[in-house]
């Protein structure tokens, strides 16, 4: 733990869901330090993540971290090299990092409370995928296609209060379809509503969703088999054009046995988006709204992928690359603690720039600058110039013989 001049620090509280006792418990029980002389768990953890809060490009610029006196104070570490550090990142079992996540996602459902819940219809899970492509011959272990590797990010997102949340996540080789991780990412609870795509579609899971009291919404393929068996009104000023109960699939091949409603929408451009749910209690523009969240997961995506530069990984091994990934989710999850901590409304962008600025500063000063008001307001952009104004304007003095001014090498005719 850190001393007493690092316990106010910015680092300190940014990172100080990470040594809970039940974590340092853990760490204890599967001895995973023991032979370790350098470089314990906790400080690679620290390193990784400062590294992704940089978008630092290598093992080297990490290794180089450690000259700063206030960084190596803070991380209690002279000093490591780059060869440690691609080891210690290759051998630490993934299981680690995921366990210290589910802890972090623990801390932040206790802040949280009660207010968890974005939606009236229960807990609200987004499920989808994202694949990060990789060179084929640095990294052959991650199947995709014959001229590239590639891994896929399996992730359940959850809301609240407007925010989302990384609450499981799951890395395969990019060639897996999304639906063979179903059975581990999908939220059985009874009053957990899972939304995902069409890469999820599977006739014979929806039929044991609809057994077991499973809520899901999804999108349907334009080319699925469809046996309407109920419509229902619609009004005709909405952008709802369908609600139907309806039977998927192929008769004596994939039928469904349960039915479930269709309801077909109309995005922003006019297009139809075709929705299947088994839940018959929403109405059909709560549906149709709900599905529109699930664009939330891809901006989570894009907000990773840019800002913790997860697209470049710091080892080659499929341990290394899992590793830090679950650090970049459990830094994501560290700066979102932030944030509730301070209860700043803002975005958690502004957090993780501020953050960069001020981790070896005092607390209290990161507070300041986090509440600071900005001294200028900025009145819009100006206008541009009438210059058929001001040349009608030029022409009247000409002509009057009005021109002294003009002489005047401080006249500005844009000020007219």
């Amino acid at each position: 733990m850190q001393g007493k001049d690092t316990i106010n620090s910015t680092f300190f509280l940014l990172f100080e869901p990470i040594f809970i006792e039940d974590f340092i418990q853990y760490l204890n029980d599967t001895r995973v330090d023991k032979y370790t002389k350098k470089l314990k768990t906790i400080q690679l953890i620290e390193l990784i993540a400062n590294a992704q809060l940089n978008q630092q490009q290598g093992l080297r610029d990490i290794s180089n971290s450690c000259n700063n006196d206030e960084f190596s104070q803070e991380i209690q570490l002279e000093s490591i090299s780059a060869s440690q550090l691609s080891r210690r990142l290759r051998e630490m079992k993934p299981g680690i990092v995921q366990e210290l996540f589910k802890k972090v996602i623990a801390q932040i459902g206790v802040k949280l409370g009660s207010r968890n819940l974005e939606q009236g219809s229960g807990n609200f899970y987004i499920i989808d995928s994202s694949t990060i492509s990789l060179c084929l011959s640095k990294y052959p272990w991650a199947e995709f296609r014959k001229t590239k590797s590639g891994i896929k990010l399996h992730l359940r997102l959850q809301f609240f209060n407007g925010n989302i949340l990384p609450d499981h996540a799951i890395i395969t080789p990019a060639k897996r379809a999304d639906k063979t991780q179903m059975d581990d990412i999908v939220v059985t609870e009874k009053d957990a509503l899972n939304v995902f795509d069409r890469g999820y579609l599977d006739y014979k899971r929806f039929d044991y969703y609809c057994e077991n009291n499973i809520r899901f919404i999804s999108r349907l393929k334009s080319n699925a088999l469809v046996e309407v068996v109920e419509e229902c009104d619609v009004k005709a000023e909405s952008n709802l054009k369908k609600d139907q109960i309806v039977y998927l699939g192929k008769d004596g091949v994939s039928k469904m046995e349960h039915p479930v409603r269709l309801i077909e929408v109309e995005d922003t451009e006019g297009k139809p988006v075709i929705i299947i749910t088994n839940d018959f209690n929403l109405s059909a523009g709560e549906i149709g709204d709900i599905y529109r969240y699930r664009w939330k997961i891809e901006l989570f995506f894009k907000w990773l992928k840019q800002h913790f530069h997860v697209k470049h990984f710091y080892g080659l091994s499929k341990q290394a690359v899992e590793n830090q990934l679950f650090i970049s989710l459990i830094t994501y999850c560290l700066l979102m603690l932030l944030k509730l901590k301070t209860n700043f409304k803002g975005s958690l962008l502004t957090i993780k720039r501020l953050v960069n600025t001020c981790l070896l500063e005092p607390f209290s000063m990161f507070l300041k600058k986090l509440n600071r008001k900005p001294k200028h307001s900025s009145n819009g952009r100006r206008k541009p110039p009438n210059h058929e104004a001001v040349y009608q304007e030029t022409l009247r003095q000409v002509i009057a013989g009005e021109t002294d001014h003009l002489d005047d090498l401080t006249y500005d005719p844009i000020l007219l």
